[in-house]
């Protein structure tokens, strides 16, 4: 301390913000990403016989059980769609999604012991499980288009330029699986029963969403109310663009935008402020 003006020379304080989403220090901790999603994709594998197989092989049963339970037995519109690829296009886009809500959902439970041993930016956790989950989407994408060229050369799809939005969509569903999954995670810290919560929510929450029927398959009474989840603008956006059906409009994504954007924002909020001392509670 100065003694003549009796001012501090040095000001000691914490630069946390609870807005504060630290991305330049997360830059400079990419290589910790790097190695924290390599270590996902290989551990998630490393002792089955299919290995990478798995990526196809769950999208192809799952589509097989929609098309037997909704396409045969239910007879549920798709639209005029081939239903095996409806029902592809929504099974890839909702993996992706559950696994990463999943994934950062757990985020401070599940790296309690990475956390208090060492410190990097918290942040690099849910943002590697996002991009862990978009490598096998990326994979069973692979699988989407070779069955949509299929149908595509047989001219019963039509697909438009809102292919090009396809990263758009992609990357506003990561980003409400973030927003969404950081909640959670900072909620379980404390209320473990939110997990368990969580896990039939989703399930349920797939329901909700056009995974397995269009929106034009809803009641006009409930139509209206489909479009403030955030999903349906980006599942119905989705197949517009690949297959050229469905009741889509632009307005879905910007209803969709707004909604993920509070999400993320709320999301910060309680991640930052939940970081600073969950380690008592954990």
């Amino acid at each position: 301390m100065n003694q003549q003006n009796n001012e501090w020379t040095n000001v000691i304080k914490s630069d946390h913000s609870l807005f504060k989403l630290n991305l330049k220090e997360v830059w400079e901790y990419r290589d910790l990403v790097y190695m924290f999603v390599k270590r996902d994709f290989v551990s998630g594998f490393k002792q089955t016989i299919l290995g990478p197989l798995w990526f196809f092989i769950n999208p192809i049963f799952t589509t097989i059980v929609f098309l037997i339970v909704f396409g045969n037995i239910a007879k549920l519109s798709t639209d005029g769609a081939p239903k095996i690829l409806f029902y592809l296009a929504g099974v890839t886009l909702w993996n992706y999604f559950s696994s990463s809500l999943g994934g950062t959902s757990n985020v401070f439970v599940g790296n309690a012991n990475i956390f208090g041993k060492v410190y990097f930016p918290r942040l690099v956790m849910p943002i590697t499980i996002v991009i862990s989950n978009l490598m096998k989407f990326g994979v069973q994408f692979v699988l989407f288009l070779l069955v949509f060229f299929y149908y595509w050369h047989l001219g019963e799809v039509t697909p438009n330029w809102w292919v090009l939005f396809t990263p758009i969509f992609i990357f506003m569903m990561s980003l409400y699986a973030l927003g969404l999954g950081m909640i959670f995670s900072s909620l379980t810290t404390k209320y473990r029963d939110l997990s368990m919560l969580l896990s039939f929510g989703v399930s349920l929450y797939m329901y909700a969403t056009p995974v397995i029927y269009p929106t034009s398959l809803l009641s006009a009474k409930i139509q209206p109310f489909a479009k403030y989840n955030p999903l349906t603008g980006i599942f119905e956006g989705f197949k517009y663009a690949w297959m050229g059906v469905g009741e889509f409009n632009p307005i879905m994504l910007i209803y969709s935008a707004v909604i993920i954007l509070a999400l993320l924002a709320l999301g910060t909020i309680i991640f930052n402020k939940v970081e600073k001392g969950f380690m008592d509670t954990v």
